[in-house]
């Protein structure tokens, strides 16, 4: 299904599930003005509903558009494939909360029933959204890797409502995890996290510092360059790309994402990372280790989603993530600039993880 904006390759077809194409120009081009005039983008964007006090760039939320009633059952017949992957699976599946799809069974060890298949009717599977590998997308984490204290600690934020996002309207990735975090058993959530913890993190994203980026619109929570739509300024924005709609809408765990910032962000978060913009006290590595990769329980964060990342620097911002965990972060980002915290993620999701 393509609705007219993109003709998808043979044998694919574009999922829906909540996430149908929708013209994203004229909402990235009000945030853009906003910003380059120095007003963060706020509530007055009719597609993003209300932004909490801290006035939370809309450009760092791209929303999916309600689903339409009117949609066609999933089809249940059609075999759909991803590059370099042996098994398929049909759009109902792939729309199936409680089936996470499974394109590269080899590339990890074997799966946790709550990670497979969650616990319907309110526990989703944990790689439907975070992939089966634990990889991720840039609208939720990549847990591979993270720490089993750290995840857990996390899952309990969620529960208790001191985690949230820092988009104050509807957000469904966040939304969702919230409701599983909420109904799943203390033995299920471990698993998950121990799970998770286990795995490796593969290259996700390639950071590239541009002036102009592809005018877009949004699919699956990300950006998506318009086709013929030409280019428009960046400015101080971070976006994150997925260059392959159909398989990005697959959930293939192995596409890699483009995330365009600014010119000169990388080394500007290069020092941020290192020295701190202030002070060597508030430098990354102080806490995530010299080159990113955590210690101990602190995670990593070396190529991880820079978008996921700027999100994340927002929310201890805003008081959206107030657990104890987070506690030392609300000190570091308290009077960060958003382009601050852009190179800051910028620099992040140019390591090697």
């Amino acid at each position: 299904m393509n609705n007219g904006l993109h003709k998808a390759p043979p044998n694919s077809r574009l999922p829906r599930g909540g996430t149908p194409w929708i013209l994203f120009r004229s909402v990235a081009s009000i945030a853009l003005l906003a910003y380059l005039t120095g007003t963060p983008a706020t509530a007055s964007e009719p597609s993003h509903g209300t932004s909490n006090a801290s006035q939370v760039p809309a450009w760092v939320f791209p929303l999916n558009p309600p689903a339409s009633a009117s949609s066609p059952p999933f089809d249940k017949i059609t075999a759909l494939h991803v590059p370099n992957s042996n098994v398929s699976f049909t759009e109902a599946e792939l729309n199936d909360l409680f089936k996470a799809p499974d394109w590269h069974p080899q590339s990890h060890s074997k799966l946790p029933s709550i990670v497979a298949n969650g616990r319907p009717p309110d526990v989703y599977a944990c790689g439907f959204c975070h992939t089966a590998g634990g990889q991720g997308r840039p609208e939720n984490a990549s847990l591979a890797g993270l720490p089993v204290a750290y995840i857990v600690s996390q899952l309990a934020d969620f529960r208790s409502g001191k985690r949230k996002s820092a988009w104050n309207g509807p957000y469904r990735p966040a939304d969702r995890m919230i409701h599983a975090a909420a109904n799943a058993t203390d033995e299920e959530l471990l698993a998950a996290a121990t799970y998770f913890s286990a795995q490796s993190l593969r290259p996700r994203v390639t950071v590239v510092e541009v002036d102009q980026v592809p005018v877009s619109h949004v699919v699956g929570w990300v950006y998506v360059a318009q086709p013929g739509g030409g280019n428009e300024p960046l400015g101080q924005r971070l976006l994150e790309f997925a260059p392959d709609p159909v398989s990005h809408e697959n959930r293939d765990d192995k596409i890699r994402y483009i995330a365009y910032v600014p010119v000169a962000s990388i080394e500007r978060g290069k020092h941020i990372a290192q020295k701190g913009w202030d002070s060597l006290a508030n430098a990354c590595s102080v806490c995530h280790g010299p080159q990113l990769h955590g210690m101990g329980n602190i995670p990593p964060i070396a190529g991880r989603s820079p978008t996921y990342i700027l999100r994340q620097l927002l929310a201890f911002q805003t008081g959206a993530r107030s657990g104890a965990t987070g506690l030392p972060m609300h000190a570091v980002v308290k009077d960060l600039k958003i382009a601050v915290m852009v190179d800051a993620a910028a620099y992040t999701g140019s390591l090697q993880p």
